[in-house]
């Protein structure tokens, strides 16, 4: 049975290289999360629909492949897999999306498998989840009632995307989800167009305020503000050579909830997650880079 669940849309990936070409692979944030999860050694199950399409067979075989349970995902026939290209320039990775219409989009609350998730020792899902339709929007907040109403922990990721739909809106969202929220994973540049605020730590003490028992911010290159209510570490970013910061966040959020439900410790689950999600930004692709725990411990070791 899995110990953690996360709920989103998956998404195919073409991620263009130093060439010029594109590399497939896949994404979507819960779903990349969740991989980095299951590399880790946790028990991870997905909750989602995909179309009857090629690209949602090949995230199939690619759960099967990682270990992580799809007994409650959802083949839609009438609706295809989502799409995405990745772009790369002097300001960064740019994002293309071709995901109107998704099959996870129309994921609503009456597909919700609630024995599934009061099974699970953590629901995770985040902003994107919520963002792509009305009906995901609330199908999120019904499992997230469920957890909460089993005594489960539940993990929330801001990943606010203002193509998907307004900031006034968003905030909304995500305010009113974070209340029901164990464990909040906010990215610095989300956060601070989220709540106003610049500050780390008083952006940390606003989602503890909202009801986060714990709170891990990352702070891109300079790795990430852990707290909770009555205590908080700065962890610091490693050296390494990054050559594409596609789903390090998400790394970070599977990393930081394998390792939390492994040892109960949110700082040691912190410095685990700054690691790994600094060594997936070696390799091209959201998924192929992401490292197992075996080369996480090895980088630790190394101090």
């Amino acid at each position: 049975m899995p110990e953690l669940i996360a709920l989103g849309e998956p998404m195919f990936e073409l991620n263009q290289t130093q060439g010029r070409d594109y590399l497939p692979g896949f994404g979507g944030d819960t779903s990349n999360a969740i991989i980095a999860a299951a590399r880790q050694g946790a028990k991870c199950g997905y909750l989602t629909a995909i179309g009857a399409d090629r690209f949602g067979r090949d995230f199939l075989d690619l759960w099967a492949r990682e270990g992580v349970d799809t007994t409650h995902v959802m083949v839609n026939p009438q609706a295809p897999t989502a799409v995405y290209f990745v772009h790369h320039g002097p300001q960064g990775h740019e994002f293309s999306y071709l995901r109107a219409g998704s099959a996870a989009s129309l994921y609503g609350p009456q597909d919700v498998p609630v024995q599934a998730i009061e099974a699970a020792r953590c629901l995770h899902v985040s902003g994107i989840s919520q963002a792509i339709s009305h009906r995901a929007a609330d199908a999120v907040f019904c499992a997230m009632d469920a957890a909460r109403a089993a005594g489960q922990w539940v993990s929330y990721d801001t990943n606010l995307r203002l193509k998907l739909w307004p900031l006034s809106r968003a905030r909304a969202i995500i305010h009113e989800a974070m209340k029901s929220a164990t464990i909040a994973l906010p990215g610095l540049d989300d956060a601070e167009q989220l709540t106003g605020l610049s500050d780390p730590d008083k952006i940390a003490d606003f989602y503890l305020h909202l009801g986060a028992k714990i709170v891990a911010l990352t702070l891109g290159k300079a790795g990430a503000l852990i707290a909770t209510p009555d205590q908080r570490q700065r962890v610091p970013s490693i050296a390494v050579k990054a050559v594409d910061a596609t789903g390090a966040g998400d790394t970070f959020d599977g990393a930081f909830l394998a390792e939390y439900l492994r040892c109960n410790d949110p700082f040691q689950a912190g410095r685990y997650a700054n690691v790994a999600a600094a060594l997936s930004t070696q390799g091209y692709g959201a998924i192929a880079p992401i490292p197992t725990r075996a080369e996480v411990e090895a980088r630790l070791n190394r101090g």
